[in-house]
């Protein structure tokens, strides 16, 4: 599933071909995503994108009536490509260009979506989100802030999407071992100096991913359709059973939540 490195590899590649640009029409050929397709748009016609930004993993496309909210699921890919390219089966949506250029949502499993809003930044999918892990707002005492009284694990804490957007199962296990802490250590029995590492460790993992493209497992490519190479850089993640990179120890592996999880038992405390 695309995390928030990934969104925002798509966001940086889409956004010069679309800011600025109008969408002419949109070709519609399968409006039942995770969600209806809504109305306002299915039929954007000749409607001028001033920006595209990002909230969570989400992508915001701001237009003059509203703002359009686009999601990739577990297997959706945006690209951009010339207007007369064939749609193959998976292409559901055209957003077609005055560039001559149109932007293609492609999802197999289709449980991506578009969703409008009048309002832009108001929609209930964006109520309740955290800060993004990467402004300002996640300070380097807000993980401690909230953990107090907690006994969930820390690894189930910081994926919490209430406490902090886009640290999803990836990059938490690559923060915790950036970190030094053990995954399945009570999020309200960490100190303020613990979480202040790993704020800067959440930090860190995400931005080296977005400068790597993000990570490229299975479904995920970025807009040109290269692939993101923050895979070449993890140290954890599924390498259970592999030496640690740190240490030698071999990586041992549990579940949090349901979602597997890589660490190390000797540099993760």
């Amino acid at each position: 599933m695309p995390e928030l490195p990934e969104v925002e590899t798509t966001r940086r590649g889409i956004a010069p071909h679309l800011e600025g640009r109008r969408i002419r029409r949109v070709d519609l050929r399968q409006r039942q995503l995770r969600w209806p397709v809504p109305d306002e748009v299915a039929s954007l016609k000749n409607a001028a994108v001033s920006s595209v930004g990002r909230r969570a993993k989400f992508l915001l496309v701001d237009l003059p009536r509203g703002q359009m909210l686009m999601h990739l699921g577990m297997s959706g890919s945006l690209r951009v490509v010339p207007e007369k390219t064939p749609p193959n089966k998976h292409d559901h949506v055209d957003f077609v260009l005055d560039s001559g250029q149109m932007l293609r949502f492609t999802d197999p499993r289709r449980f991506g979506a578009l969703l409008w809003t009048a309002s832009p930044g108001q929609h209930p999918m964006l109520d309740h989100l955290g800060p993004e892990p990467l402004d300002d707002a996640f300070d380097d005492d807000l993980l401690f802030r909230l953990s107090r009284g907690r006994r969930q694990s820390v690894k189930t804490f910081i994926m919490d999407n209430r406490i902090v957007v886009g640290v999803g199962n990836i990059y938490a296990q690559e923060s915790l071992f950036m970190a030094g802490i053990h995954p399945s250590r009570p999020a309200g029995r960490i100190s303020a100096a613990r979480y202040q590492r790993l704020s800067a460790a959440i930090r860190e993992v995400l931005g080296r991913a977005i400068r790597a493209g993000g990570t490229t497992l299975r479904d995920f490519s970025r807009v040109d359709g290269q692939p993101g190479y923050f895979a070449q850089e993890l140290s954890v993640y599924g390498r259970a059973g592999a030496p640690c990179l740190q240490c030698g120890t071999l990586l041992s592996q549990s579940r949090h939540g349901q979602r597997s999880t890589v660490y190390c038992r000797r540099c993760q405390t």
